[in-house]
């Protein structure tokens, strides 16, 4: 990882630590849900928050204005990963090689925890001072339908209609449209936030707003092909549970080999639609990165 990725990693932990030190209480009875507030947020690769800084700074940003930003998102990253690990969600048992949160501290407490850093994501960007008041509502009505029924709490929905759907398989197209809103919608979200959060321009808004799409589709594809591969099982999450448990994925539909290509293809548009704003090399760097994970 290059100095300047490392330097958006130091800044998001550090707006992560002082919004759940603001917002958490410090009385004994509530001591150990806030551990496990801390324990739900911390680690992971912080992609999302990259993928906020580098876009922003695409378009012209600083790195201030969009720290909110790209808090707000890790947050609801990872209140989303709380709940998809639930018994009536994935019921897994590791995320990011650790227990999940259910196991570490109960379920009832996983749920709170869960609650919490969602709505911990419009309070940091509805009290960011970097930002005037106008741009704040947009940021967080961004998320907010990024988030919600028509996007990835939406995409759970078609999830969980698919397994209790008996061995009628998704098509290719319905596949596509569970996972754009259950992954993707937030992806592509850090792009559309971090370009109100720079004020760009209707043009640079669309490129920006393309290329997180784009890369949503190919994050997942990815994610679906590492999954199954046992050199490079996804450490994310239980790898390889999602086929034992018999949930559809762009492998078992295509076949590993094509679902690669597919792959590459939404890389490549990602990277075209990159090319087209002011300041792409950081992003172009990203990107790269990300293509080339193993885990």
């Amino acid at each position: 990882m290059t100095a300047e990725p490392q330097a958006w990693v130091t800044r998001v932990e550090r707006a992560l630590r002082q919004a759940l030190a603001r917002s958490t209480p410090d009385d004994e009875a509530s001591r150990r849900f806030v551990e496990a507030l801390g324990y739900a947020s911390a680690g992971g690769k912080r992609l999302r928050a990259l993928m906020v800084y580098a876009s922003g700074g695409a378009v012209g940003a600083t790195a201030e204005r969009l720290d909110a930003v790209a808090a707000a998102v890790e947050f609801t990253h990872a209140y989303s990963l709380v709940h998809d690990d639930l018994p009536a969600m994935d019921n897994d048992d590791l995320r990011r090689g650790q227990p999940t949160v259910h196991k570490a501290f109960g379920e009832a407490t996983a749920i709170l925890v869960g609650d919490t850093l969602n709505t911990l994501a419009f309070e940091v960007l509805a009290a960011d001072e970097a930002l005037d008041a106008d741009t704040r509502i947009r940021l967080v009505a961004c998320l907010a339908a990024a988030a919600g029924a028509r996007g990835m709490v939406g995409g759970q929905v078609l999830d969980l209609a698919a397994q209790t759907g008996g061995d009628t398989p998704l098509t290719l197209e319905a596949l596509t449209t569970l996972h754009h809103r259950k992954t993707g919608a937030l992806i592509q979200t850090c792009f559309d936030m971090a370009g109100i959060a720079a004020a760009a321009s209707p043009t640079e808004q669309n490129a920006l707003s393309a290329c997180g799409a784009a890369l949503g589709l190919a994050y997942q594809i990815q994610d679906d092909v590492l999954d199954v591969d046992a050199n490079t099982a996804e450490l994310g999450k239980t790898a390889g549970k999602d086929a034992r448990d018999g949930k559809q994925t762009f492998v078992s539909l295509l076949g590993l080999a094509a679902a690669r290509d597919r792959a590459n293809i939404a890389f490549d548009r990602a990277q075209d639609a990159a090319q087209r704003l002011r300041q792409p090399a950081a992003l172009l760097d990203l990107m790269d990165t990300i293509r080339q994970r193993r885990h």
